[in-house]
């Protein structure tokens, strides 16, 4: 019987990470109009999440762009930092780690360049499942179909055989879409049993609803 494959996101999934008002902070702090953050770093936060900048270059175009001294872009980026990488999710990391042995489990995250090092060393996700693809590393970020292709590929599963949760609902539609079977996360509860019933014997549920037509 084939080994069935689960793969997760990480943001809103595997971590919990809510919005914690560091932008709106910072353009008070430098008295600029609210939107002035995202506007000037968009192409940078773009750059950076499918890995065709450095951190160096992230930290440069930061000091010129938003007029800050290195203590300022540091401070910046930590803020960046501590929003990005919220708590873990320890229960559903818990349980995951009860599935060694059971199935192959990966990640495939939409991410930004020092996310490996960081989430590696906060929270050990390369000793948690066997491979982690971030889109900075492989240029290609989801809902692109290429991305759930490179995740399978990782994994040397087929997609038939993977599980893709995500909390983001055109992510599970495009992993349906590459032959996945998929589920949206909305809490710990419904992840796991879909999880075990994804397990159970090698046999499958059938399709969920559209999630896209979820409330």
């Amino acid at each position: 019987m084939t080994e069935a494959c689960v793969i997760l996101d990480i943001g809103g999934v595997l971590e919990f990470t809510p919005d914690t008002g560091w932008v709106q902070r910072w353009e008070e702090r430098l008295e600029l109009p609210r939107g002035t953050v995202h506007a000037r770093m968009h192409d940078i936060w773009r750059a950076g999440s499918v890995g065709s900048v450095s951190e160096q270059d992230v930290h440069e175009q930061v000091a010129v762009r938003l007029g800050l001294d290195a203590p300022q872009v540091d401070a910046f980026m930590a803020d960046l930092w501590a929003e990005y990488l919220g708590t873990p999710n320890e229960e559903l990391i818990d349980y995951l780690r009860g599935l060694r042995g059971k199935c192959r489990l990966g990640i495939l995250s939409n991410s930004f360049v020092g996310a490996r090092e960081r989430e590696t060393t906060l929270y050990r996700f390369d000793a948690l499942v066997e491979r982690i693809v971030y889109s900075h590393e492989i240029g290609i970020e989801k809902p692109d179909p290429r991305a759930f292709d490179a995740a399978c590929a990782a994994m040397g599963a087929r997609a038939e055989d993977c599980l893709f949760v995500d909390d983001v609902a055109v992510n599970v539609e495009a992993a349906r879409a590459t032959g996945m079977q998929a589920h949206l996360y909305e809490d710990n509860a419904r992840t796991i049993t879909r999880i075990a019933a994804h397990l159970d014997a090698g046999t499958f549920p059938p399709a969920e609803p559209d999630a896209s037509r979820r409330p």
